[in-house]
């Protein structure tokens, strides 16, 4: 008798764990005389005696010995389904183009090493070793699809040490693009499907050993099978549609998952001391920004503009319609523009590390990279401003509906979120308020009125956020009011229930978003801007894959706007496209670079005085993407 069947037939009990009939694996059907562990009314110790009469022993059966036929059948379903769930964690990809038959038509060894291990284990081990494994699956496959949802949303995998902290931010996403109680009800399932998926994958692996140590031979035969083909088609390099068949996904998983790990938390320790090296903090203040004494100076940061809305061809030719449109309004108007391309260190969202890594000049990438910089001293482009002591600082801030610190961080004189700006009309999905009822808020409490200093402002436009229905639309200035005026303009929308789920409904509203944040802000200078008027403004990221696709870079444009010709004289080496829409060629810079650039061209260079020659844009960017560069020259898509 096999080594695993003798240990479960002098298991008390271990019948009693299948509660199924004799043979019920389908597997070793039982025969008359049958001694085997496998039937159920043996004996301790294989004593086929038993005390009840033939008519009450089946009856004992219960269904199973009325219907042995159906019992058969259910166990042989329960045993196919446990392989298939098991297979299914072992060899699901976490990306979800990748989600396809073939690559299920593979043989994973830790899969075969674990039936290997369960073989050999006596009763109460195997069945530890069973849950335990169950167990490791489930987390396994809760970890693949936060990867497969964060590389469909952000572009990237979950990282396990820094990303937990952002599904509440998705829990309010989902609030705001499907309602309430949609999300609401979304969150109970997730948690339902995490309790039923540690459930279901524990009792997976306990029936797999179960029916292995029941049928001892056939299932060792069956795994040293599968063991000597991996090992055979390892040799031999077999594959199937690209792919070895001899799969060591999970293994790999998981190292690079537990090297992701460790690369966070050690660049955690490196970046501390990438941060505190700044080669602007000792700058006397009255040596910065000396090329824009005087002006009233803007950062914009639009939400979502990326380089997929002027060179997607299903995107662009409204965007670009617009940008053409709105470089002719402002020249007619007296100004000059440029424009170029920044790479972001975010993608789909996170736009507060496309913000930080901007005005800071440091390559910031994750929620630890831009905890320790907020919570330093670094020179942020905002804070050089409040540095010099010649503008009042205010910044705009419709997407902060709470206490935000960080206010201080970025020079900030003024702050004015969400509750500050005086809005009394609806929502329109996650932002809190139309683009131009933000911007008459900013003229009205700020830019309006008489200060003894020029304005530096920072004013984030949110209109372009994802679920991108329903859109505002463009209304006379002088009608915006309150914003109670957008009620009408709301409810005329679409639901974003339908444009969240329609990739070519999001397509088009995500274009038509762009659209009106630029008509927004454009018109906006156009009417209330002068001749110190300095607009610089930017995308803080690319839009989701479903918009951008698959294979989109993280560039997002940046135009520089100008009435005084002094000012777009000290940038007209950059390379920069004349005008708001860059084209195919213009150069390139990673979004850290720009913090230096422009310090430098609007006023003295700290060191050398080489342009760029600050070290924080370059000593930050280890964990820049393999391949970028700081200067290039491509396509979108």
């Amino acid at each position: 008798m096999p080594v695993g069947a003798a240990s479960h037939a002098a298991s008390p009990g271990a019948a009693d764990l299948e509660a199924d009939a004799p043979g019920d694996d389908g597997l070793n059907p039982a025969t008359p005389g049958d001694t085997s562990p496998g039937d159920a009314n043996a004996a301790p110790g294989g004593d086929t005696t038993t005390d009840q009469p033939p008519t009450e022993a089946a009856a004992s059966g219960g269904w199973r010995g009325k219907y042995p036929v159906a019992a058969r059948a259910l166990a042989w379903g329960a045993t196919a389904v446990s392989v298939a769930l098991v297979f299914f964690a072992l060899l699901l990809p976490n990306q979800l183009p990748l989600i396809q038959p073939r690559a299920f038509l593979h043989i994973p060894v830790e899969g075969v090493l674990g039936a290997g291990v369960l073989l050999i284990l006596p009763p109460i081990p195997r069945r530890v070793a069973a849950v335990l494994a169950g167990v490791f699956l489930g987390l396994l496959t809760i970890l693949n699809l936060l990867d497969i949802g964060y590389n469909e949303f952000l572009g990237r995998g979950f990282n396990v040490v820094l990303d937990w902290i952002l599904l509440d931010d998705a829990q309010s996403y989902l609030e705001d693009s499907l309602g309430s109680t949609t999300a609401t009800l979304a969150v109970v399932g997730v948690v339902v499907l995490v309790l039923v998926l540690f459930a279901v994958m524990a009792l997976a692996c306990l029936r797999i050993g179960e029916v292995m140590a029941r049928n001892n031979t056939v299932a060792t035969r069956t795994v040293l099978v599968l063991g000597t083909t991996w090992v055979v088609c390892t040799a031999l390099g077999l594959q199937v549609s690209g792919a070895p068949i001899a799969s060591r996904n999970t293994v790999v998983l998981v190292q690079n998952r537990v090297k992701w790990v460790k690369a966070t938390l050690k660049d955690e320790r490196e970046f501390k001391k990438v941060a505190a090296r700044d080669s602007y903090g000792n700058v006397p203040g009255d040596q910065l920004l000396t090329g824009l004494r005087g002006k009233d100076v803007i950062f914009t940061f639009i939400e979502s503009y990326g380089r997929s809305a002027i060179e997607d061809p299903e995107i662009a030719p409204g965007v670009d319609a617009v940008l053409d449109e709105k470089t002719k309004e402002l020249s007619d108007a007296g100004y000059s523009s440029k424009s170029g391309w920044l790479t972001s260190a975010t993608y789909g969202g996170n736009s507060w590390l496309g913000h930080s890594t901007f005005l800071s000049g440091l390559w910031i990438d994750n929620q630890s990279r831009y905890r320790t910089v907020t919570a330093g001293d670094h020179t942020t482009i905002t804070s050089a401003f409040k540095r010099t002591g010649a503008w009042r600082t205010v910044g705009i801030m419709p997407g902060v509906t709470k206490g935000w610190p960080e206010a201080k961080f970025y020079g900030l004189d003024n702050l004015y979120d969400s509750r500050d700006l005086g809005y009394k009309g609806p929502k329109f999905s996650w932002s809190t308020m139309p683009d131009q009822y933000a911007l008459t808020a900013f003229e009205r409490l700020e830019h309006g009125k008489k200060h003894d200093k020029p304005l530096m402002s920072e004013i984030i436009l949110t209109s372009s956020h994802q679920p991108w229905a329903p859109i505002p639309k463009m209304i006379g200035w002088d009608e915006v009011g309150d914003g109670s005026v957008y009620d009408d303009i709301k409810k005329a929308g679409k639901d974003p229930k339908d444009v969240f789920t329609d990739s070519t409904q999001a397509r088009a509203e995500y274009g038509k978003s762009i659209q009106y944040s630029l008509n927004s802000l454009i018109d906006y200078v156009v009417k209330y801007g002068n001749k110190n008027t300095v607009l610089v403004f930017l995308g803080d990221h690319q839009p989701m894959a479903k918009v951008s696709g698959d294979k989109a870079s993280h560039d997002v444009p940046v135009a520089i706007v100008a009435h005084d010709p002094a000012v777009m004289k000290r940038i007209s080496g950059w390379g920069w496209q004349d005008g708001l829409r860059p084209g195919a060629d213009t150069p390139v810079w990673r979004m850290d670079t720009f913090r230096d650039r422009f310090l430098n061209a609007y006023g003295p260079q700290p060191g050398s005085g080489a342009p760029g020659s600050g070290s924080s844009g370059s000593e930050a960017s280890d964990s820049q993407p393999a391949g970028s560069k700081s200067t290039r020259s491509k396509s979108s898509r």
